[in-house]
């Protein structure tokens, strides 16, 4: 015998180490799921996010009428609604791409309307988009890095001159997105271009690129869409993976109501822009309004 360590160890020992580094960095801010399974079932560990009375008009059309939200530290929560029911706009207002007309957004007790994309996700917000978004001229492994730049050390200076800083700053990147990369079997598409990519495979990828700006809050805006049934069930399985083990929480919005009755913990239902139903899934899935707005009798 070599003495050598088997590869399944070396690979286990490395997804561990990734995993526990991003645990650590998402609760050293305050957030992550650091209460555990005992602190989701009692309600999380406090509100890592709140909206209050949050409201947006465009012209005389009221996308979002005083939505109250209260996304506990450590859950998976589920936003959903009939098309057109306000659920893309209230990611933009949370992310920072529209600005409330009137009330209120908090991320870890401090408030974050008014504030542009890129300072939200300096924070710890991270989303994916509804419709794909990767860069079709960059790989796979391209595609991750830019995310990775929120917490660059170099300068532009470094960056223009390629000093040593550049070089390590680059590889340090480098090293963590291929991590990630093979948390999620993606790490053999590395050099081939993002777009290339199966259509699930492509949604695993905006999940990676998201969860390598070291976010505590991630969004996901419809990961389903487009997926079979057997894409969807490991979709299920994958939230659940990243949420335990990069201590997050999460917001989900999403159409297909087995992945939200199978995943999420809570489940708000909103329909034009306005909360009509808040409480566990077997409580949305009961309950009158919801089945006359969006699920059907």
């Amino acid at each position: 015998m070599s003495g050598a360590p088997e590869h399944d160890a070396v690979e286990a020992t490395k997804e561990d180490s990734i995993l526990t580094e991003a645990a650590r960095a998402a609760r050293s801010s305050g957030g992550g799921g650091g209460g555990g399974d005992d602190a989701r079932a009692n309600g999380g560990g406090g509100a890592t996010l709140r909206t209050d009375k949050c409201t947006i008009r465009f012209g005389g059309l009221v996308a979002v009428n005083e939505l109250d939200m209260d996304v506990h530290e450590g859950e998976i929560y589920g936003l959903i609604g009939p098309n057109g029911a306000g659920k893309t706009t209230i990611f933009n207002l949370l992310t920072g791409v529209y600005k409330p007309t009137s009330g209120e957004i908090h991320f870890q007790n401090k408030r974050i309307d008014g504030l542009r994309p890129y300072e939200i996700a300096s924070r710890g917000v991270s989303r994916t988009f509804q419709n794909i978004r990767l860069f079709p001229s960059m790989s796979v492994l391209e595609n991750v890095m830019t995310a990775c730049h929120i917490h660059a050390k170099q300068s532009l200076f470094d960056a223009v001159v390629r000093t040593p800083r550049f070089g390590r700053d680059e590889e340090e990147h480098r090293e963590y997105c291929l991590e990630l990369l093979g948390i999620f079997d993606l790490a053999r598409y590395k050099d081939e271009g993002g777009t290339s990519l199966p259509y699930g495979n492509q949604r695993r990828l905006e999940i990676v690129r998201a969860l390598a700006t070291r976010p505590k809050l991630l969004l996901l805006d419809e990961p389903a869409a487009g997926m079979n049934p057997s894409e969807a069930m490991d979709l299920m399985a994958l939230i659940r993976k990243i949420r335990d083990r990069f201590g997050l929480t999460i917001l989900l919005v999403e159409h297909n109501m087995k992945v939200v009755m199978g995943v999420c913990e809570r489940i708000q239902v909103v329909d034009y822009g306005k909360s009509i139903a808040l409480g566990l899934p077997e409580q949305i899935k009961n309950d009158p309004k919801v089945i006359e707005a969006y699920l059907g009798d």
